[in-house]
């Protein structure tokens, strides 16, 4: 009995340390969204005077208006929204259909297909930035508002091709052919019972490239020269030199462009998780 009472404190003191190493690390992500957001309530002197104090008045809605009016933040928006709804579409139903032949099928030259999958994520994004830019400028792709959507289904369909593959291999094929046996067709298969199955995969696939491409900076950065068609990453970096001085308001803008990823994130962690605990677990 007193060997277990010396040993409680030092077992709280144990998990006292390792709770309080996440919790730190958690507050320094969390942190700055919270910095970011009630700056967007503070004037131009009470950012000067104090950069962590809080607002004066929460009711300033000065920032918002300037930045929802003044700058093209709502049209940069919508260009980046309506590129990663394209490219959110055939990433997960090339990754699908891919995943599911890969994992399922054998045949003269899948080594191949594996090794060119598989050296998309060996090649830096930069190392190809010039032969994308020469290439689409030759053949008149570039400076469109669709220019960047070949290039980031491309750099995501790796990593999204690779997660379905290896959760179709923990399906058992048993379930397929006891469809064909019931008379199911290939067709019906896939689509009303093996998607159903993979949408745990498919939803964490989705979600990690819409905050690649919503973020996507480098391919826009190259391929477009018109403000029409700015994406968010591509506007707030050239308004920085324009409005420097002004922190508040750039801080606004800022904060307008994260808003959608954020509600993003709160809608589907849980999706998230889910997806990748039920791959750890089959696997």
């Amino acid at each position: 009995m007193e060997n277990k009472k010396k040993r409680r404190p030092g077992r709280a003191l144990g998990t006292f340390c390792m709770n309080a190493v996440p919790v730190f690390y958690a507050a320094t992500c969390i942190f700055p969204v919270i910095w970011l957001f009630y700056t967007t309530f503070k004037t131009q002197e009470e950012f000067s005077i104090d950069v962590l104090a809080l607002p004066k008045s929460w009711g300033n809605l000065a920032n918002y208006a300037y930045v929802l009016t003044q700058m093209p933040v709502l049209r940069a928006m919508w260009n980046t929204l309506r590129i990663t709804v394209i490219v959110l579409f055939f990433v997960l139903a090339i990754s699908f259909i891919n995943g599911y032949f890969l994992a399922r099928f054998r045949f003269k030259g899948k080594q191949v297909i594996s090794v060119l999958y598989m050296s998309n994520l060996l090649i830096p994004i930069h190392a190809i930035l010039v032969p994308i830019y020469i290439l689409f400028v030759k053949i008149g792709l570039s400076n469109h508002w669709y220019s960047t959507i070949l290039p980031c289904i491309c750099m995501e369909l790796t990593t999204a091709i690779f997660l379905v593959w290896s959760y179709v291999d923990t399906i058992p094929r048993e379930l397929e052919e006891a469809a064909a046996i019931d008379g199911s067709s290939f067709s019906r298969t896939l689509f009303t019972i093996l998607l159903p199955l993979l949408r745990p995969v498919l939803v964490t696939c989705g979600i990690i490239s819409f905050f690649h491409v919503w973020n996507e900076f480098p391919f826009s950065l190259i391929l477009f020269s018109s403000e029409k068609d700015y994406t968010l990453p591509l506007m707030l970096m050239r308004f920085k030199g324009e409005y420097f001085t002004d922190y508040p308001r750039v801080m606004t803008s800022l904060f307008v462009s994260i808003v959608p990823a954020l509600v993003i994130y709160a809608l589907f962690s849980q999706q998230i998780i889910k997806g990748m605990m039920a791959g750890a677990v089959k696997g």
